[in-house]
């Protein structure tokens, strides 16, 4: 139970600015990065972190912006696995049928080994429903 309020209270100040309820000059000034957008002081959060508030969104039905953050993610490195398979999902339950299966194509194909691919089940079911 602590765990989940840890992760609500630290994403909080994305949600409340994504929602625009908060503006970009209440959030603390960050390093910038490559990638950075100067006009509106936004830094790009990693990958990992992208997905991370991606999947918040998908599981409140956020579609919309669910796919901004996992484009973001393959924005900030276009090699991460997890982005495609997420980007699939968002893709499947806006019923974009040929882009949910290239996205979950290409998450097999940037998966680390042969052994992953062949391990992910789940993605093999739903290429399988897609390519129907």
């Amino acid at each position: 139970m602590r765990t989940r309020w840890v992760l609500f209270l630290s994403l909080l100040p994305i949600v409340l600015w994504g929602e625009g309820l908060i503006s970009a000059q209440t959030q603390p000034a960050q390093p910038r990065a490559h990638g950075d957008d100067p006009v509106r002081g936004y830094t790009s959060p990693s990958a990992a972190k992208s997905v991370e508030i991606g999947d918040f969104y998908l599981q409140r039905g956020k579609l919309k912006a669910a796919l901004s953050r996992f484009q973001e993610a393959l924005k900030t490195d276009a090699h991460y696995a997890p982005a495609y398979r997420e980007l699939g999902k968002v893709y499947e339950r806006m019923g974009e049928r040929r882009k949910a299966l290239d996205a979950y194509k290409r998450y097999l194909d940037e998966l680390p080994s042969a052994q992953d691919a062949r391990e992910a089940k789940s993605i093999h079911k739903a290429i399988a429903r897609l390519e129907k």
